[in-house]
């Protein structure tokens, strides 16, 4: 069974670096002059090692022409390494924050395009964890790995080159550490991979609970909860540090046998480079030599060995981002059909729901089954049903954020129809029940839905909405500043702000999801009559709780807890 986990958990990391190739291909010209610059340092490196030697030996033998040459090759060496080590950093800069860009835009993107119904069971906290903390460790990793495994190996080749040229014991004594690192290899992948993904996982966590309870201040200030929430974070953060705690005990066991390693071999060295100098087989240049290069030698070992916690944290934090990016994404497939159809779609658009059945994926009972309705242009249905019956779930179907287990829902305009998908949401407009404005201005607000609209659209879209003058009132009128979420606003004034914008958006279809619920009756009836002269074929379909919203509309229907769609009663109003 142990052997199995383990043939799984390195077929895991094979994929997850196969994952990350694709896109150390992408720089792979940079990524060279990296490994070439990476390479000359190392040569130069250890190049500067016997020049050492020689520089000893013309001292101690006050050869001046040799003493002389030693030095200045030794000098030029040593200022070459600096040069292209220098060169190395500045390539590490520039790639690195290139690469890390290009990889957050592109997994955002990926994110962004996810089927909702995937993407939505992840916590935007640990969405956030992803985009950020793992894309900075694969990114760091594409950049730095590969380079660092050629110099460093290259630096342990020619370093155990030099040693072996001059004393193959020597050779042998600096790789006493080898058999240690060859026979754990596979205990440290698991363990190190382990702690790495606990670790990530707790700080996901933390970042949700923060991100949530920053968002829901208000609630928790408004319940007392501020003590009780202090006490859930330091618990949370707790937890998190005793994840790493771990971790860092077994890094510490792990340095201290290194270091323990590293000290024998050393002294292992020293004491065989101290009896070769007394029988006089070897000269003091020799011995410096000896004692440098055997340090090297057993340093880059160390560091070939050291990149194997690397190249784990690596394939975990890409792991991590594989798993939010192998989601079906959204591609707008239909978009010419469906900008042909908007086009011609002045004499209204219909929706044909036919059939429609709904099942969430994590759950076995149907939220919809068999929903049939056919909605005409200048309709206003309203779809109403006791919470968790599956109104908000029927909007969704309809934007095409959830796709129906069953049957089948499109828009007709001119007698052709369109499948309702990603494309088709340009036909819709939408208010939704919770807050969804952003940090701004009350103009950068309505401009998302239409960047190049004019301030006078602006204030006509405010204006149907009666929230015209609440915006004249304010002294900076529309570069007022909307606060996070809205909470400088009052609940009826959110909902008036955000209807403004769904009628800024210009669409045959506007969607309410109980989007009036804190409006006064008056103030509701005004708006909605507003929405239906401003456009008459306009379709209005909400979903609401308040019977004053269903005088206003032509047509009734009831999701029932069985989630059938039933005529709730005749129809209380005429299309206009």
């Amino acid at each position: 069974m142990k052997r199995r986990i383990n043939k799984k958990e390195l077929k895991t990391i094979f994929s997850e670096w196969k994952w990350i190739l694709a896109y150390i291909k992408r720089y792979k010209r940079t990524i060279f002059v990296y490994i070439v610059f990476g390479l000359m340092a190392s040569v130069l490196s250890v190049a500067g090692t016997v020049a050492s030697k020689f520089l000893i030996d013309a001292v101690m033998t006050k050869n001046h022409t040799v003493l002389f040459r030693s030095a200045m090759s030794l000098g030029a060496l040593l200022v070459s390494q600096i040069l292209f080590q220098a060169l190395s950093s500045r390539i590490t800069a520039v790639l690195s924050t290139r690469v890390g860009n290009e990889l957050r835009n592109e997994m955002f993107a990926r994110v962004m395009r996810a089927e909702w119904e995937k993407i939505g069971s992840y916590h935007s906290g640990e969405l956030l964890n992803r985009l950020e903390g793992d894309v900075s460790t694969v990114a760091s990793g594409v950049i730095s790995f590969i380079p660092s495994a050629f110099s460093k190996g290259l630096t342990f080749l020619l370093s155990f080159g030099v040693v072996l040229y001059y004393d193959s014991v020597m050779a042998f004594l600096a790789l006493l550490s080898a058999p240690f690192f060859v026979l754990s290899s596979r205990f440290l992948v698991k363990t190190i991979r382990r702690f790495n993904k606990e670790a990530r996982e707790m700080n996901g966590k933390v970042l949700s609970f923060s991100e949530e309870s920053l968002r829901n201040l208000q609630i928790i200030k408004s319940f007392d909860l501020i003590s009780q929430y202090i006490v859930l974070f330091r618990e949370l953060t707790e937890k998190y540090r005793s994840v790493r705690l771990k971790f860092e005990k077994f890094n510490i066991l792990m340095t201290m046998v290194l270091s323990l390693l590293g000290i024998v071999v050393s002294y292992a060295c020293y004491g065989w480079a101290v009896y070769r100098l007394w029988q006089g087989l070897i000269s003091v240049g020799t011995m410096t030599l000896f004692l440098q290069i055997s340090g090297t030698l057993t340093s880059s070992f160390s560091s070939l060995a050291s990149l194997a916690p690397q190249m784990v944290s690596i394939s975990t934090s890409a792991g991590r981002i594989m798993e939010i990016t192998r989601f079906e994404t959204e591609t707008d497939a239909d978009r010419r059909k469906a900008q042909a159809l908007l086009a011609r779609s002045d004499a209204g658009v219909t929706v044909n729901v036919d059939a429609l059945d709904f099942t969430y994926a994590d759950s076995d009972n149907p939220v919809l089954r068999n929903v049939s309705v056919k909605i005409r242009p200048g309709e206003r249905l309203a779809v109403v049903g006791r919470s968790g019956n599956g109104k908000t779930t029927f909007l969704k179907i309809l934007l095409g954020l959830l796709r129906p287990s069953g049957g089948s829902v499109s828009l007709e305009v001119g007698g052709k129809r369109l499948s309702v998908s990603d494309s088709t949401r340009r036909f819709f407009s939408y208010v939704p029940q919770e807050s969804s404005l952003f940090s701004g201005t009350a103009a950068e607000n309505l401009r998302i839905v239409a960047p190049d609209a004019p301030d006078e659209e602006l204030m006509y879209a405010l204006r149907l909405a009666c929230m015209e003058d609440f915006i004249k009132a304010q002294p900076e009128g529309l570069n007022f500043k909307v606060g996070e979420n809205g909470d400088n606003l009052s609940r009826g004034q959110l909902q008036r702000f955000l209807i403004a914008r769904a009628i800024l958006r210009s669409a045959p279809i506007m969607l309410l999801d109980e989007a009036t619920s804190a409006l006064d009756s008056q103030t509701e009836a005004q708006v909605l009559a507003n929405i239906i002269r401003d456009d008459p074929l306009k379709i209005v379909i909400l979903t609401t709780h308040r019977s004053s919203v269903l005088a206003h509309c032509t047509r009734i229907c009831r999701i029932t807890s069985e989630g059938r769609l039933i005529p709730y009663e005749e129809p209380t109003g005429k299309s206009e």
